[in-house]
């Protein structure tokens, strides 16, 4: 049945289509036009699904408005100090196509290291996983919890989730434990995973321990622009 004629999918079930989506991606088993059109699809649907909800509130000119919808540092512990480059610049946003695998180059995306001299996924300072924390109030899209060091996969154990208000994705990669499942509404602050050192890249010695953070800002298409969160970062809340 065309999506066009189905009955409006629930937020579970657009987070459904959202993971099956991106694993396609990730394992190249849909062409990439054919992605752009579902995860438009998808994406404008949970668009209109919040837009039109009486109750998900987007009020910000209150106090509990802001509150509510205030960004947070996504790394327990951790400052600015934390994120790589002297000025955020290990951010390269240019070449970015999220629906072709082999596209390779670009990092439109902060990178945020811990104390880890030893690489055991724990801060050094005190011998504790280090909590990653979602920087929106959102919907988790899509997550994955199995990677091992035998998948060539780059994100490992990664986490999506959508923000109803600015109406984009927050994508944290490379987690060791993943503290919430698929549907689960996460507010600001909350704790949604542990660093790891998760994916292809960040598995091996040469790379410091680190929490992979990107932004996709969805267009009137449907489709992800991405955006450099190091301004979002510097205002960001810490706890």
């Amino acid at each position: 049945m065309p999506f066009s004629e189905m009955s409006e999918p629930t937020p579970y079930q657009y987070c459904q289509q959202f993971n099956t989506l991106y694993i396609k991606i990730r394992e190249e088993s849909i062409l990439p036009d054919s992605a752009r059109a579902a995860f438009s699809r998808i994406m404008l649907g949970l668009q209109e699904r919040y837009k039109s909800s009486v109750g998900f509130p987007t009020d910000t000119t209150t106090d509990s408005g802001r509150e509510r919808t205030a960004l947070w540092f996504p790394l327990k512990g951790y400052s600015t100090s934390a994120i790589g480059g002297t000025h955020g610049e290990g951010y390269r946003g240019n070449g970015f196509d999220l629906f072709d695998y082999n596209v390779r180059g670009s990092h439109p995306a902060q990178d945020i290291f811990i104390r880890d001299q030893n690489q055991d996924s724990v801060d050094d300072r005190n011998g504790k996983p280090v909590d990653v924390l979602s920087m929106s109030e959102g919907l988790v899209v899509a997550m994955e919890t199995g990677w091992t060091p035998a998948q060539e996969y780059r994100g490992g154990n990664w986490i999506w989730v959508y923000d109803p208000v600015r109406n984009g994705l927050f994508y944290y990669a490379h987690n060791n434990v993943v503290t919430v499942t698929m549907g689960d509404w996460v507010r600001a602050g909350q704790k949604i995973a542990e660093v790891g050192r998760s994916g292809l890249n960040a598995y091996k010695a040469r790379s410091p321990t680190h929490l992979h953070l990107m932004y996709l800002q969805l267009q009137p298409n449907g489709l992800p622009l991405p955006q450099n969160t190091y301004a979002w970062l510097l205002s960001a809340k810490k706890e």
